[in-house]
């Protein structure tokens, strides 16, 4: 599976989250955390997705992906022990460290597209 079929939807989930932490508790760092993130992912994402249109992969987007989920990772896992609240940060660190583990198993394993086809 390639990076971008679980960036897109990690990077929506991401926005949502940080539009619903500021519509229900007024949160402004929840928005722009939030839609910080999705933005970065989205953008590697589609850079990602337009490589392997090429048959290529784009593992510096998938980089970056990785960056970006270990940065929230650690933050919401700080959040999650200072709080101890489940939601937002402890859902949050859990999914992001699944990303990471996704991203690096990706950057490690995954093959070009034209790898995979034989002649």
């Amino acid at each position: 599976m390639y990076d971008f079929c679980m960036t897109f939807p990690y990077a929506a989930l991401l926005a949502l989250g940080g539009l619903m932490g500021f519509l229900v508790k007024g949160s402004v760092p929840s928005l722009m955390g939030g839609l910080g993130s999705a933005l970065i992912l989205a953008i590697a994402g589609q850079r990602s997705i337009s490589y392997y249109h090429q048959g290529k992969l784009c593992k510096p987007a998938t980089a970056v992906s990785l960056l970006v989920a270990l940065a929230l990772t650690g933050v919401m896992y700080k959040r999650f022990l200072s709080t101890g609240k489940m939601m937002p940060a402890g859902i949050v660190a859990l999914l992001s460290a699944a990303m990471s583990i996704f991203y690096v198993w990706n950057l490690l394993a995954v093959k070009p597209p034209s790898a995979h086809h034989s002649s």
